[in-house]
């Protein structure tokens, strides 16, 4: 096996371009209905080809028709250490052309970015993955530990389809695996030009997806009507949208803290994290939502004709739990709501959180800190949720690392299911050397 020191081949970081362009222009939107999804085993059967091309075997498993995830095992040197899961969601949210500057299944190249949905969440990383792996096969490297490799369905709307199908219906994929890396972790944030933090997710915010039901009497929209479902729901509503749910700081917000108190020389005062939070610019709206469980509507319905009161109302709202606060937020959302407001869970998913040590967060400190000198290593909390929170149910401790190097001015939290979704064509390649050291050494 080649040494730890090794860095990727340039053909690996020519690669990975090309690579992630094809996974852009495969349109892979999650409605979050069967009927209308599209794209996913389009886009595995794009994965097992290129994985083909270089000898390595993987398998589809279809949760329903064209819902469609892919699993391969390398196999590593020490048959007896624990393998390591790498996964990566191939479905990404819907995306407006007429609200976008460029097609946004384009994978079009401009201004050094590479554009298109799903070029942060997360089909960079899947071609940075695809890179590295047959970049491996061509030159005979072989890792230490097994390593599974999961691309998943359903990401965008819970994992049902994904990540938790294969976790409940093919758990002996993931034998032997007891770490794993995934999105939304190992990118930077620059503190000045001779030093960024690397931010790498220990700790997601559990999921809590909520209906509310509002019942009424119908009626004629003309007459004088007090037991109004509309009314009702709008109030309920707005009471939770307006409510902010107390200040906590877990381990992993506190660890992320005082790394930035010291590099920023901010103080701060735990009693009012907010204000130093506010100094961070772009990654601000990352870390202002993990100080607290939110609460946010998302959806209305109700109705069907614009003369007639409607006897039912329905309101989504998508809350996200710190860990450990679940059941205090449902029963604060009760409490907001009021007792003639019926609550349906659409979404339950347990927050997570491990501690920011061991060996694996070793080789992803020192993988980083080799391709960049000025690299700080720190843990921080997602305010949203991976299908981590699938493979964590097997016993998988899990990470966020999808390592990217970004220019000091991009609103990274920004690009996040957002309009001009991009990402920078050097910090695609910086992750393929990155990731490339990392699961050589781990």
């Amino acid at each position: 096996m080649t040494s730890d020191s090794a860095s990727a081949h340039p053909r690996q970081t020519d690669e990975v371009v090309d690579l992630c362009r094809d996974l852009l222009r495969i349109d892979t939107t999650n409605t979050g209905d069967n009927d209308t999804s599209v794209g996913e085993r389009r886009a595995a059967e794009y994965v097992a080809e290129k994985l083909a091309e270089v000898g390595v075997d993987a398998e589809i498993y279809e949760s329903a028709p064209g819902r469609a995830n892919l699993v391969a095992r390398i196999a590593g040197t020490d048959p007896g250490r624990d393998a390591l899961l790498v996964h990566g969601h191939l479905d990404v949210v819907p995306a407006d052309p007429d609200e976008w500057s460029v097609d946004p299944f384009s994978g079009e190249i401009r201004d050094g970015y590479l554009w298109g949905r799903g070029a942060i969440d997360m089909k960079d990383f899947d071609a940075m993955v695809l890179a590295v792996v047959r970049g491996w096969q061509r030159t005979g490297v072989r890792p230490s530990r097994d390593i599974v490799l999961a691309f998943t369905a359903d990401e965008e709307a819970g994992s049902d389809y994904g990540a938790h199908f294969l976790a409940q219906r093919h758990r002996d994929l993931f034998d032997g695996c007891t770490e794993a890396i995934g999105e939304v972790g190992g990118f930077s944030y620059s503190v000045n030009e001779q030093q960024r933090l690397y931010l790498i997710e220990t700790a997601e915010k559990g999921i809590d997806w909520l209906r509310l039901h509002a019942k009424g009497r119908p009626g004629h929209g003309s007459f004088i009507h007090d037991d109004n479902a509309v009314t009702a729901l709008a109030e309920a509503v707005a009471r939770v949208g307006r409510h902010h749910f107390p200040v906590t700081v877990t381990a992993t917000v506190r660890a992320f803290l005082e790394e930035v108190s010291e590099v920023l020389g901010v103080e701060v005062d735990p009693n009012d994290p907010e204000t130093a939070i506010a100094k961070l610019g772009p990654i601000a709206n990352i870390i202002g939502a993990t100080i607290r469980s939110t609460a946010n509507p998302t959806r209305l319905a109700a109705g069907y004709k614009d003369n007639v009161i409607p006897g039912r109302a329905t309101a989504t709202i998508d809350c996200r739990s710190l860990p450990g606060q679940s059941e205090m937020l449902e029963a604060q959302v009760r409490e907001l709501v009021g007792p003639d407001i019926d609550i349906e869970y659409i979404q339950r998913q347990p927050a997570l959180e491990t501690t920011f040590d061991g060996d694996l967060v070793a080789a992803m400190s020192a993988a980083l800190r080799a391709e960049d000198p000025g690299a700080r290593p720190v843990p921080y909390m997602l305010s949203g949720g991976t299908d981590a929170k699938a493979f964590s149910r097997l016993g998988i401790r899990c990470f966020g690392f999808a390592p990217l190097r970004l220019p000091p001015d991009l609103n990274f939290s920004g690009l996040f299911h957002g309009i001009d979704e991009r990402v920078p064509v050097d910090g695609l390649q910086f992750g393929v050397r990155v990731l490339d050291r990392f699961l050589r050494s781990c």
